[in-house]
Order: C-alpha cells, then structure tokens, then sequence
C-alpha cells in the first residue's frame, strides 16, 4: 500500500511561500518592463524580501528569468504534446508541437532570447539552468516520439533528427530578434528547415 506524502514542515512551507512570491515579482516585472530593464532590487522590493534572500534562490537575473521562464516553457511543451498527439503527418504533427514554445517565446522577444542565452552559456550547476536543460531534452524526446510513430524512422535515427530539429527550433528563435517578426514567420522558418531532415 502507498504511502501518503507526509505535509511540509512550516520551514519547507515558508521557503516554498517565498519562492512563489519572488516567482511571481520576476514574472511580472520581466513581462511589464523586459529582463534588462529590471533589477534584482525591484523584485526583491516587489516579493517583499530582502536582496539577500533573494540571492538564496537565484544568484543573477539571469537565474531567476530562467526560473520564471521554464514554468512557461513546461507549459508550452505540455500542450505542444497534446497538439501533436491526433495529427498523423510527421512534419504537421512536430510542428504543432513546436508552435506553443515558439510562441512562448516570443510573448516578449528580449526575455525569450537572454533565456536562450542562459539556457546555454548559464552555469550548469544552477538548479534553474539544469531545469531548463530537462526542458531541452523533454522536447527531443517528445518530437524523437513524434517521428518514431509508424516506424518513420528508427529509434536511434529519430532521436537523432530530434536533436537536430531541436537545435532548428531554438536557433530559430535565438536570430529572430525583430519584434515586429510574428509567430507565423519564426514557424514557417522552422518548418522549412525541419521538412529537409525527414524522409520523403
């Protein structure tokens, strides 16, 4: 018989309270004002907790914007799945897996692009940018389950092309910096790339 998880203690709650609070600062300064243009005392301020704190959580912005961003991200992958899950054309299906993290991403461009940038060239031994590096390989995996569907390609080949679709897709977003560039452009872009990889 399983055992029911056990509560949080009132330290565990308190640490998950103020996580929350500054999750939610972040998020709406970085939304309202754009990553560069806020500072770690502003979100301190906001959150109502001291910048030492704060550091407790996240060492730099650029930390606590991949903090804020992966939650978005999870949730654009989750239902770029759910998208791709009815749809039988491998290339319609990938992309419609790929649609929400692009747009995700583009809610506001310079955000989208430094999280990029601290995705890969962050510290790897941050929690935040090991968060953001599963978010990576979940995507690989869930567009390598796309195209292992009807065995259009094996699994060491899908998993492969995955990869390289993957790296289309944020590449992709990372040069388009124009914020007049709309959604349909950055897709259209991605897919014509993506549609060289599959076979025919």
């Amino acid at each position: 018989m399983p055992v029911p998880p056990q509560p949080l203690g009132r330290r565990e709650r308190n640490k998950q309270e103020k996580l929350d609070r500054i999750t939610a600062a972040a998020s709406e300064l970085f939304a309202e004002h754009g990553v560069e243009d806020v500072t770690t005392q502003q979100i301190a301020d906001k959150a109502d907790i001291g910048t030492g704190t704060l550091f407790l959580y996240a060492k730099t912005k650029g930390e606590l914007l991949l903090l804020v961003q992966n939650a978005h991200y999870a949730k654009a992958l989750e239902q770029g799945r759910a998208n791709a899950e009815t749809i039988l054309d491998a290339l319609d299906a990938v992309m419609a897996l790929v649609r929400p993290i692009v747009e995700c991403n583009r809610v506001q461009v310079d955000n989208g692009r430094t999280y990029l940038r601290e995705m890969v060239f962050g510290d790897p031994t941050e929690p935040h940018h090991s968060e953001a590096l599963s978010i990576v390989a979940q995507t690989e995996e869930a567009i390598a389950a796309v195209l292992g569907r009807n065995e259009l390609l094996n699994a060491d080949d899908a998993a492969t092309t995955a990869r390289i679709a993957s790296a289309i897709m944020f590449v992709s977003m990372a040069v388009s910096a124009d914020p007049a560039l709309r959604v349909d452009d950055v897709v259209q872009d991605i897919r014509t790339q993506i549609r060289l990889l599959l076979p025919r």
